[in-house]
């Protein structure tokens, strides 16, 4: 019988504290909320809950739409504000936390159905077609609301292991 030996067997016992530290986001959810994109390249969690809590300059939320395809009227109603206030702010306005909190979302969505369709240009054109599930309505439509987000979402991961309803 072979007797332990701790020493030995020490890199296997033993797990990385990194492994447990912050969670770095990648490039391209970063890519999605600036439009500078070193701005916000290697955010971990806490960097963007932060950059959360002090809201996004209308510049960054404007760049999130333009690089997901959103006309002003289909951001404007997920954001929940008029496009004419919206058009009112300043470039480097920061718009409230409310609507930085949506574009967060919004930028993990994205982030998300891109990985599930393998290009972005396959998951915006889901995005504004009519799909059955949603008893005919375009997936973007449903993004006004939390409980829109989590179907989208709930249905991503159906797509990607091949439940389609």
């Amino acid at each position: 019988m072979k007797k332990y030996d701790a020493a030995t067997h020490q890199s296997e016992v033993n797990e990385p504290m990194l492994a447990y530290g912050l969670q770095v986001t990648d490039n391209l959810f970063s890519n999605l909320l600036s439009s500078t994109a070193r701005q916000f390249n290697l955010m971990s969690d806490f960097d963007i809950l932060k950059s959360t809590r002090q809201g996004f300059s209308k510049r960054v939320l404007m760049g999130l739409a333009k690089k997901i395809s959103l006309t002003l009227q289909e951001f404007s109603n997920i954001m929940h504000i008029s496009e004419r206030t919206l058009q009112r702010y300043d470039d480097d306005a920061i718009i409230k936390t409310e609507y930085a909190e949506k574009a967060v979302e919004l930028a993990r969505l994205y982030t998300r159905g891109e990985e599930v369709f393998g290009s972005m240009d396959k998951f915006k054109a889901w995005m504004k077609t009519p799909v059955h599930v949603f008893r005919g309505d375009t997936p973007v439509s449903l993004l006004d609301t939390s409980i829109g987000f989590d179907m989208v979402f709930k249905e991503l991961g159906r797509i990607e292991h091949g439940i389609f309803a």
